[in-house]
């Protein structure tokens, strides 16, 4: 474990999603997306949040949230209409084999056991950080919608229909009763609208 350049390989190749935007929002009219960077970021901490609401490993459910789209250094962000051309979408565990090759042998084990638990969507951690996933799309469609991009209706609706976790769906009708700015209101001691 001494040579750790696959590690710092990697790290660069990790930093290549902090560039790469979500490319479904472009067919909403979002000029400027947010990157799969941001998105994992928040996906994580929903994650742990949903987790925690579960009953479930808060840690393993941002865990995977983490790392749900790392794939996505190789592959890009195809969006939904895309894959429907492209045939079936690249093996995230596929893609996770090739970017650990000639890592130490526990990131290894660390690596392909997070992404195949997210992929499996067994355990009710992955489920947890799947419906974060999915609440994270909401949150931004909903924050999209306040800048003027109607059309981001179909990502909240969409992923609102998707989330399964009880915690999840009360997490979202939490987050569809409440302002994008509420929390800046609240914070300066104003009433929420």
């Amino acid at each position: 474990m001494d040579d750790l350049s696959s590690l710092g390989r990697f790290l660069y190749e990790a930093g290549t999603l902090k560039n790469q935007r979500r490319t479904g929002w472009w067919m909403a009219g979002v000029r400027d997306p947010e990157s799969i960077a941001e998105h994992s970021w928040r996906t994580a901490l929903i994650a742990s949040l949903i987790a925690r609401l579960e009953g479930a490993d808060p840690a393993r459910a941002a865990l995977m949230a983490v790392w749900h789209d790392t794939a996505e250094t190789r592959t890009g962000d195809v969006n939904h209409l895309g894959k429907r051309y492209l045939g079936s979408e690249a093996d995230p565990r596929a893609v996770a084999a090739d970017q650990v090759d000639g890592m130490p042998e526990p990131v290894v084990e660390m690596v392909r056991g997070v992404i195949g638990d997210y992929e499996d969507q067994e355990t009710l951690e992955a489920r947890c950080a799947k419906d974060a996933d999915r609440l994270e799309c909401l949150i931004q469609g909903v924050e999209y919608r306040a800048q003027g991009y109607a059309n981001a209706q179909r990502w909240i609706d969409n992923s609102l229909s998707r989330i399964t976790t009880p915690s999840g769906q009360r997490l979202a009708d939490a987050v569809l009763s409440t302002g994008s700015l509420d929390w800046l209101r609240t914070a300066l001691g104003e009433k929420p609208e």
